[in-house]
Order: C-alpha cells, then structure tokens, then sequence
C-alpha cells in the first residue's frame, strides 16, 4: 500500500470537531496556541492537552491572550492563535483583536460559542461574537456545520496572512466541537472574489523613476506595509540607488536602518522634526505601504501641500482616502520595490550609500536641521530623565539584537525616539488603537516566537497595570522577559495634554493615593502606588525600584545579566514632556520644542523665536 493511501486513510478516521480544529492547526504550522479555557471550550482545551507539536500557554486573562498572540505574528509575520471560551471570554478579546485589524496584523482567534441550538436564546454566556467583531475582522465564520472545520481553519489561515493581513475570528458551537465525524483536511476552500496576488503594475510603475530621478528635494514616506511585505532590503536599495532620505511612519520603525545616513528617523506627531520637515518640504513624496493617517499627516490639507505624491499601497481602500495625490499605484510593496530596483540596474545606476554630491543642497539642508533639532531632553540633579532610561539600555545593548515591546503612553514615544532601530519587527508596540496593557502580554508572543533573543518591555506605570497579571504566565512559563517601568505615578501622556489644554488641571490622572498627599519629587516609598517590589515578588519575579540617577546604569546591568524574568520599577518625574510634539489637527510648522507651559498655550517654536527654516 503506497504512503499515499495509507495517509489518507488516515486523515480520514473518526474524531471530534475539537481534534480536527487541532490537527488542522498542526497542519498550518502552529507551533503555540494562548488560550484560555471555559465551559464552552473545554473540549478543544482537551484535544490540545493531546497533541505534542502546540505548545498551549495558559494567559491569565484573554485580553492578555490575545495580545500575546498579536505580539507573537507582529514580530514574525506569522499567524498568531489564541483562544477563549464563549461569552466574557470572547469580549476580553475583542480589544486585541481591534488592535491586530488597525496594525494589520495576521491573527486568528477561535471562540467558543454555546450550542448551535441555543443560540438567539440569550443562553448563558452566549454573545454574539460574529456581530460584534465584524467591523473589526478581515473576515469572520460562525461554524454551522461540523463538516466545515477543516476548510474554515484553512480558509482562516489564508486570508489572515495573505494581501493585508489582519485578524480573523471563528465562532465554533460547543456541540461541533463535541460532535464525531471524518474529516477531510484536503477538502479546497471556497473563497470566491479573494484574489490577494496583485499583478505588478509595471506601465505605472515606469512612470515613477523619472520623477523620482527629476526632483531635486524627493522623499520616502514609508509605512507599515513596508515591514509586512518584507521589503526593507528593497526599500533601503532604492534609497540607496536614488540617494533619497527615508522617513517613515512609527509602524514603519526599522524598515530603513535608522542609524543609516539616509534615515531621518519617523514622523508624525512626535517623530523627529527633521523628519516631518523632509517630507512637508519635499518636492516629490513617494508614499509607499502607509496610509496618511491622522498622527503622521497632522493637518492633512497642509500635509506635503507642495509635493507630487506618489502613493503605493496594497489595499485599493487606502489610495486617495485621506490624501489626494498625483499618481495613485495599487501593488504590493515588496513587488513594486524589487520592480524599480529591477530597472534602475537595468540603467546602471549604481547602489551608493551616501552621496551627497547628488543633491548637496537637500542634503545640506536636512544635516542642518539634525544639527539644529535633534532629539534631546532635560537632564535634572537627582530625578532621572525617562529618555536617559532608553538612552542606557539602548547603550548597554550595545547592538545586541533585540525586540522591544511597549504599552501605550509616554513611555511608547520616548523608546520610539530614543532607542535605534535598524531592522524590522523589532518594536513591537499598538499603533492605530494606540492600546494601553499591550506591552507586557506582547513581550510573551515575542519570547515564543525568538526564545534566544532578549525581548524587553519598556512600559509605563499606568499601562503595566492594565495587564499585570500576565506576570504569572511569564513565571509559570520560565519567560525571561525584562521589564522597565517609568513609573511617574501618573497617566503621563494625558497629563501632558492636561498642561496644554487645561492649564495643567489633574482630573483623574494622579494614579496614587490622592489623600496621601504624594510629592513626585521626593519618592516616600510607602506612598507609591503600587508597591512593584512586593507585587512582582508575588508572582516570583524579581524587581528592584530605582530612583537615583547613579543607580540607573547599574541596575539595567543587572536586569540584563539576569536569566530569569526580572522588573526594573525606575522612578521618574511626571512633568516631563514628550518632545517634539505637533499638536493634533495642527502643521508641521506648528512643532512645539519646549515643554508646554502650565499656562495652557503651549510653546512652539515660532513662540521661541526659533522659526525653523524652510527649504522652500
């Protein structure tokens, strides 16, 4: 009997939904599934008990979860999993799964749901998991036939990670999953209308490189279609071809080696002011796998308001939403870079990796707002300044590869801003839902996916709590993952807005104890909330508070050095300022260099009488 027939015969043999939804799992290559288990979905945590190739972690919280999960597919590109039971288990999922869906990231999350036959019926635990994620998937399924198990799971696969990837969710009743029945694996998809290949548009794409090779101020905008379409080596080869400087988006980080000499760092809200002003004063903008979203573009009427902009993006919904531009090319990054790159060969313009001789007047103007504008902060006796805490781990690091995860907060911007990345997938952090609690979760999708790289979560003290449970799955599991908390006992970013718009008035934002009468200046241990030596000591986790500026560089050592799991709790003063800041709805002229003054009106740089010079 031929292997063939024998494997065959073998698929086909009788077993549970359950068991098939695993061996259709196993069949796509998953490695780690992070569920969470309940009534409804007991009997998939049992056919997982059951198969040796899924490593099953037990999150303490499906939100966490699913963040792991989420975590685990934005540094690999792979499908993420996660699982919950029906009801509360599968709406504590549903803010990772919108956090996947506004960052693209490719995730598939299994629900339970109550017997098929009581559904509508109000049962217990049941909710409408279909209705309620559907403007927050690429695409969902309510399992309503235990025969479809096999192709849904496959379909799902497919569509998460193809053309833009993004979350899928699948609703599977409690009596499919018990019901017995022979599957076929083999059995094809039926996805009519999806057709995630896109032809390279070469008649359009020529038309490109000319303009690019006229302008005599040109830019690349470049997003996160960039890093999702594996094409920072192509992108970096056609600046370097085209000696063009690159900025791109804060989901873009690493896309171009930002310690290259044609990097100017990210943009947007609190990118670098030399680069929101390379791409504002461009004369020519190539906009490729970003999508012009609210933080970058800031004004988007005034946004590049003098450049021809040429946008590539995959998604066809994305072309002239926010921006109207010149030349609009729907195509896959990767395949319109290799394109280019193709013919600029072709023409012998060789790859270089700086010459400024090229443009000497661009590139002089762009050295000259580094020199004038850099990234730079406060430095304080005896407070640490929370950019000092990335500026020594980043050095201690010393080019060690890495992921970095973040919450959401201040803290996200300052690591963002001063610690340097100069490959992809290696700062995981929520970008478009902009979720706090994503850090500490993510960081454990990021172990499992690089097991021997140190993954590190730089979190705030507000964010770090929303999912702080998490710290026993990482004790439990053996994760040696490392842990800075700038711990200003406020919620940092909307106290900065506070100073803005509301001269500086606290309104819920003090997250210790209010009648204690705290003094963030001086760090009576007994008045911070929490106490993150005790708690973390809870889980087992070793952490240590820091709060002089000479214990700093001495305790990232040791947290570094450490093999297990470790939380670094380091106080810092809750009015600093994330800087550069244009704020919202406002130009890249509008830049505000110095720290908003209590007085509400904010100090831009016109204010200053540093007017930034144009190169218009």
């Amino acid at each position: 009997m031929s292997d063939s027939h024998t494997d065959t015969q073998s698929a086909r043999k009788k077993m549970n939904g359950a068991e098939a939804l695993v061996q259709s799992l196993v069949r796509e290559g998953v490695d780690v599934v992070f569920a969470y288990p309940g009534g409804a979905s007991m009997p998939m945590h049992q056919a997982l008990s059951h198969e040796p190739s899924i490593r099953t972690i037990l999150p303490r919280h499906e939100q966490g979860g699913a963040f792991a999960a989420e975590g685990y597919g934005r540094v690999t590109g792979k499908v993420g999993v996660c699982m919950s039971t029906s009801g509360p288990g599968a709406t504590n999922m549903i803010t990772p799964i919108a956090d996947a869906f506004l960052d693209s990231i490719p995730m598939v999350a299994i629900t339970a749901q109550v017997g098929s036959g009581l559904i509508g019926s109000s049962a217990f635990q049941e909710t409408d998991v279909f209705g309620m994620t559907a403007p927050i998937v690429k695409h969902s399924y309510l399992v309503t036939k235990l025969e479809d198990i096999p192709r849904i799971i496959k379909e799902a696969f497919y569509i998460a990670r193809t053309g833009r990837p993004g979350p899928v969710v699948i609703d599977i009743p409690k009596n499919f999953q018990e019901g017995v029945f022979e599957p076929d694996f083999d059995a094809p998809m039926d996805l009519p209308g999806y057709r995630p290949e896109l032809p390279v548009p070469t008649e359009k794409l020529d038309v490109v490189l000319p303009i690019l090779m006229a302008a005599k101020r040109p830019a690349i905008y470049a997003g996160g279609g960039v890093v999702i379409s594996d094409a920072s080596e192509q992108l970096l080869e056609l600046a370097e071809r085209l000696q063009i400087p690159v900025a791109t988006t804060l989901m873009g980080i690493g896309a171009m080696p930002e310690e290259h000499p044609l990097s100017v760092r990210w943009l947007g809200m609190h990118g670098a002011v030399y680069a929101n002003n390379t791409v504002n004063e461009a004369d020519v903008v190539l906009a490729i796998g970003a999508r012009f979203d609210d933080r970058v573009t800031g004004a988007v009427k005034t946004f590049c308001e003098h450049a021809r902009i040429i946008h590539i993006d995959y998604d066809a919904a994305e072309l002239n939403k926010n921006k109207k531009v010149e030349l609009a090319i729907r195509a896959d990054a990767g395949a319109a870079l290799k394109y280019l790159n193709a013919r600029l060969a072709e023409a012998g313009v060789e790859r270089r990796a700086y010459a400024v001789e090229n443009r000497p007047e661009w590139f002089g103007i762009i050295e000259q707002w580094k020199k004038d504008y850099p990234l730079c902060y406060e430095q304080r006796d005896h407070e640490i300044a929370p950019q000092a805490v990335i500026e020594e781990l980043y050095r201690q690091m010393n080019g060690r590869d890495a992921v970095i995860c973040t919450g959401v907060g201040q803290h996200q911007m300052f690591a963002a801003q001063f610690y340097r990345f100069n490959q992809p997938r290696r700062l995981s952090t929520s970008g478009g839902l902009g979720s706090m609690g994503y850090g500490l979760p993510a960081a454990m999708g990021a172990h499992v996916a690089y097991p021997h790289l140190p993954v590190i979560n730089i979190d705030g003290d507000g964010s770090f709590l929303m999912n702080v449970q998490e710290l026993a799955t990482i004790s439990t599991e053996h994760m040696p993952i490392k842990t800075i908390i700038l711990d200003n006992q406020h919620l940092g970013m909307v106290v900065q807005w506070e100073d803005l718009k509301y001269d500086s008035h606290r309104a819920n934002t003090f997250l210790a104890d209010a009648s204690a009468q705290y003094d963030p200046t001086h760090h009576t241990p007994e008045l911070l909330y929490p106490n993150y030596p005790v708690l973390c000591a809870g889980f087992g986790i070793k952490c240590e508070r820091v709060v002089e500026p000479a214990e700093l560089a001495p305790a990232i050592r040791r947290m570094l050095e450490s093999e297990e799991a470790y939380v670094l709790d380091v106080m810092v003063p809750h009015d600093v300022h994330v800087l550069p800041m244009i704020p919202g709805g406002m130009g890249y002229r509008d830049v505000v260099l110095e720290r908003i003054a209590g007085d509400g009106k904010g100090r831009k740089a016109s204010d200053l009488g540093k007017e930034i010079p144009s190169a218009l």
